[in-house]
């Protein structure tokens, strides 16, 4: 679903209404305690507030009318003051026992659908992953959630509103069923006006929450290529293109916030012209000595407590709107089914060999025309224990194979054999273990060195520091006042490239997997310590390797090369093979004067 699908797809108010109670159900009935002690405490507060009309009323004929026996009067008062302060306490248990366990209802929720989506994430395969944005799946976590559960805090006092109006109205029918009639004639012409209300403002919703999806996303953007913006001098543009989506986000939400205003009016001026109406008629009914004094008070006071509920309930089924344009934005992503994870087969230890099969892949969302290949009918065979260098000029494919036979990309994984094992009958925890990848750019947690090389925290600092020699670049962190235990900032940037390349590279060695693909992985760092690295890595390391090149010493270190040309392999071979080829010669003789400067 993209981003201007966003508005529910719903023929009328009543549907609305229908839709967004079986989402408040759903969301509610994993955590249906605390809400059910949530609405015991509305029909508390509900309750107490029929008894503290009634007690009013008392007060007015028995109390204040009846003045005349001074006794009776000073007796009177005590009993009326007792119960009115017993009242109040009820009503406060029930506010409180209501409010706190309706927040805790909301925040379970919430987490929940958080924890749903953080699995979704996790879990879903990279080629899932690809079909949405960042500043989406950003928007998901954050205020699309926010938004989901908004309808969930006026819930419980809404159900108070039921109880409210069924003991109020039994009360006032009691008192006088015109009166009552006027209350029987309040709700349908409130819901009349929520109902309008809803169709209005369901578009104009769901242009804002899919508009808070942009203004997140640009500010990703902005935030992650920080480097690009400052050091481009794109700083203004930046601002100017987040400036623009967030005015626009700011026109959405203003137009909403006129249609509530509107609407508020409305609704205020109906609750207080029954008010009006009751005061008006239970003036008549005394004159007509049909009503007493303590009656009209009573029925003002019931009124009046109406009032407030019956605005919540109104904000009920204002706040259901989004929450259902919030749903139906997150329902792709919550919803979304994705293969079930293999079991795994056994693999051989050591060494893992690799085995391609006519594979050809093309990228479903990039700027490549549609259905070009970026791999075309790839078929290859890596022996255990081999290293193998890949070379090629820009675009001919190098990491798009590196991804296939890492397993990134899973559209393909039926083409590739790791161990003999196609990747798609791996486990997630086995292809994790065989298979050490390390990319170019390389990615560093906000955390100590120590645990950006040992991830999982179960290996001794022996092992971390062997992995750090191999990649040498322990001697460096030795070299810092924490050691091993300093902090790098987020994304590694508190520390070079080159250092980060390596830092990378000992978290894939200290895993002793079985086969170590690097995707010029060693970019960063000069020609002197890459021969020094991988020499290390070949000496250290019984592991399979497939290595990403563009420098003449990491080529000439390879057991065999593969040339690519054009997402297709033009030789493979050795390197003093591939030499009589002119393309492949001229390829390697540009990279020898890159490499001499």
């Amino acid at each position: 679903m993209g981003e201007g699908d966003s508005a529910v797809a719903i023929d009328d108010t009543r549907a609305t209404a229908r839709a967004g109670f079986r989402l408040v159900y759903n969301l509610v009935r994993p955590h249906w305690i605390p809400f059910a002690v949530s609405v015991f405490g509305a029909g508390v507060f509900a309750a107490g507030t029929v008894a503290s009309a009634s007690i009013l009323g008392w007060v007015t004929d028995r109390v204040i009318i009846d003045t005349f026996d001074e006794s009776a009067v000073a007796a009177g008062v005590g009993t009326a003051g007792l119960a009115i302060v017993l009242l109040a306490i009820i009503r406060a248990i029930g506010v409180v026992v209501r409010r706190y366990y309706a927040g805790m209802t909301s925040e379970l929720v919430e987490r929940t659908v958080r924890d749903d989506l953080a699995e979704q994430y996790l879990s879903q395969p990279m080629s899932w992953l690809r079909r949405f944005s960042t500043g989406r799946l950003i928007a998901h976590v954050d205020s699309d959630t926010h938004t989901l559960v908004h309808s969930l805090h006026p819930l419980p006092f809404s159900f108070g509103v039921l109880f409210l109006a069924i003991f109020s109205g039994t009360r006032l029918y009691m008192i006088d069923p015109q009166i009552a009639l006027i209350a029987l004639i309040l709700f349908p012409t409130m819901t009349l006006i929520n109902s309008i209300y809803s169709k209005i403002v369901e578009k104009p919703l769901a242009k804002s929450q899919a508009q808070v999806a942009t203004v997140a996303g640009i500010a990703h953007e902005s935030f992650e290529g920080a480097l690009i913006v400052k050091t481009l001098g794109r700083r203004e543009a930046e601002v100017a293109r987040f400036d623009e989506a967030a005015d626009q986000l700011r026109a959405y939400r203003q137009n909403v916030g006129f249609i509530q205003a509107w609407m508020g009016i409305f609704r205020d001026s109906i609750t207080q012209f029954a008010v009006f109406a009751v005061l008006l008629m239970g003036a008549y009914r005394i004159q007509a000595g049909e009503m007493s004094p303590g009656n009209i008070v009573e029925v003002a006071a019931l009124f009046g407590a109406l009032t407030i509920p019956m605005l919540v309930f109104g904000f009920l089924l204002e706040s259901l709107i989004p929450s259902v344009v919030a749903w139906n934005r997150l329902r792709p992503v919550v919803e979304a089914t994705y293969p079930a994870q293999p079991s795994g087969v056994a693999l051989p230890d050591g060494a893992l060999g690799v085995v391609i099969d006519a594979l050809s892949f093309a990228w479903p969302s990039v700027d490549t025309a549609p259905g070009e290949l970026v791999l075309d009918d790839i078929s290859l065979v890596v022996e255990p224990g081999e290293m193998l260098a890949v070379v090629g000029s820009t675009g001919s494919g190098k990491s798009t194979l590196c991804a296939a036979i890492g397993g990134v990309l899973d559209d393909v994984d039926d083409q590739v054999y790791v161990g003999g094992a196609r990747l798609s009958d791996l486990s997630p925890d086995q292809r994790a273990k065989a298979i050490a990848y390390v990319f170019q750019e390389a990615f560093l947690f906000a955390e100590s060195i120590r645990a950006n090389i040992d991830l999982d925290n179960d290996r001794s600092h022996e092992e971390v520091s062997m992995a750090a020699k191999i990649a040498t670049i322990d001697e460096w962190i030795n070299s810092l006042a924490d050691g091993y235990d300093t902090v790098v900032g987020e994304r590694g940037v508190t520390v070079s490239g080159g250092q980060r390349q390596r830092i990378a590279l000992a978290r894939a060695l200290v895993r002793d997997a079985g086969l170590i693909i690097l995707d010029d992985a060693t970019s960063a760092v000069d020609t002197v310590v890459e021969q020094q690295l991988l020499s290390h890595l070949r000496g250290a390391s019984e592991a399979t390797m497939i290595i990403v090149a563009n420098r003449l010493a990491t080529i000439e270190l390879a057991d065999r090369v593969v040339h690519l040309v054009d997402g297709r392999i033009a030789r493979v071979g050795t390197h003093s093979e591939l030499l009589e080829d002119p393309d492949y010669r001229n390829l390697v003789m540009a990279y020898a004067e890159v490499a001499d400067g």
